[in-house]
């Protein structure tokens, strides 16, 4: 029992490092939270014109989203945890990307590092959202429609790929939290004044 919450802990201290804090350092650029959408991701990095340090934002998110699930997996079985560990850790490592504890709980909207946990839990279907993503995203040029476009398919995904059960459960959870992060965004779309990618 004590391993399963080290486990699912470490997680959510994964997923609390933000990359887009992380990296805008690193290059000497504002805080993320202080300008444009106030959000610490990739889009809003984007908008400092230094894609170099939001590719890495993008990369870092993703990347900390599939290691997390990908370990947890791999670790699960090894110290005896239940196979629904794999799933609160993959909820786990979300949570620490939204409300980080490294970074006064202020943390990022979730679209890059979910892809990195569905990549991980179902990897055929982490591409086909990622395909929908990116469609969206450079079809429209506004990365919240994109956003939601995919929250809206990810829990549907995750039941038809693994049918009902904890993973698909997961998959309403970061949906519905997806939803939530982008309320603002949601308002600025239905009055037609959300910001385009790189605006």
């Amino acid at each position: 029992m004590l391993a399963t919450l080290l486990l699912i802990a470490g997680a959510y201290l994964v997923g609390s490092v933000s990359f887009a804090v992380v990296v805008s350092r690193a290059f000497g650029l504002p805080d993320p939270r202080e300008y444009g959408s106030g959000n610490p991701g990739a889009t809003n990095v984007l908008r400092t014109g230094h894609r170099i340090a939001a590719l890495l934002t993008l990369l870092g998110d993703g990347a900390k989203g599939f290691i997390a699930v990908f370990v947890a997996r791999h670790l699960a079985p090894s110290i005896g945890a239940p196979d629904i560990a794999v799933d609160a850790a993959a909820l786990a490592v979300f949570i620490g990307h939204l409300y980080p504890v490294f970074h006064r709980f202020a943390g990022g909207k979730g679209v890059a590092t979910a892809a990195g946990i569905v990549l991980a839990l179902h990897w055929q279907l982490g591409v086909a959202l990622t395909a929908v993503w990116l469609t969206m995203a450079f079809g429209f040029k506004i990365s919240s429609l994109a956003a939601l476009t995919t929250a809206v398919l990810l829990p549907l995904g995750l039941l038809y790929a693994r049918g009902p059960g904890a993973e698909a459960l997961v998959g309403v959870v970061m949906a519905a939290l997806l939803f939530w992060r982008h309320r603002a965004n949601i308002r600025q779309l239905m009055s037609g004044r959300e910001r385009t990618i790189g605006q």
